[in-house]
């Protein structure tokens, strides 16, 4: 895989791309980058499953209901994508959490989630990001 971007990831290396399908982050690049704008701080590059998805959707986020007017087709379990610091913490707390790629998580994750607690949760980054 090569940088998405030249921000860093929580390993100290450079940002991975999380997704391009379904394209993800705050920006849609891709790549879960932050800025001003991103309240929400989507920085976890996640690979979700049924039990996170059923757990957002009770928090009021339905990620997995499609939204075409938002170009935006609904996530499934194995998708990646790039998830709030605080919810992915709060999914972690409920024991619901879904592994982290950790190569392709922003580096501003480390200042709402401990790093041993995204290591414990770490799912391997190999190959390129997510195309089907």
């Amino acid at each position: 895989m090569e940088p998405a971007s030249t921000a860093r990831n929580v390993l100290g290396g450079p940002l991975l791309a999380c997704s391009y399908d379904p394209l993800t982050g705050f920006t849609r690049s891709g790549c879960c980058e932050t800025g001003a704008d991103d309240l929400g701080r989507h920085v976890v590059c996640a690979r979700v499953t049924a039990d996170f998805l059923a757990f957002s959707v009770a928090r009021g986020n339905d990620l997995s209901t499609p939204r075409p007017e938002w170009r935006f087709r609904g996530l499934k379990p194995g998708d990646r994508w790039c998830l709030c610091a605080a919810r992915w913490l709060e999914a972690h707390q409920a024991g619901v959490a879904p592994p982290v790629v950790l190569e392709a998580t922003h580096e501003a994750a480390l200042e709402i989630i401990p790093k041993e607690v995204l290591l414990a949760a770490a799912w391997p980054a190999a190959g390129s990001p997510s195309r089907s």
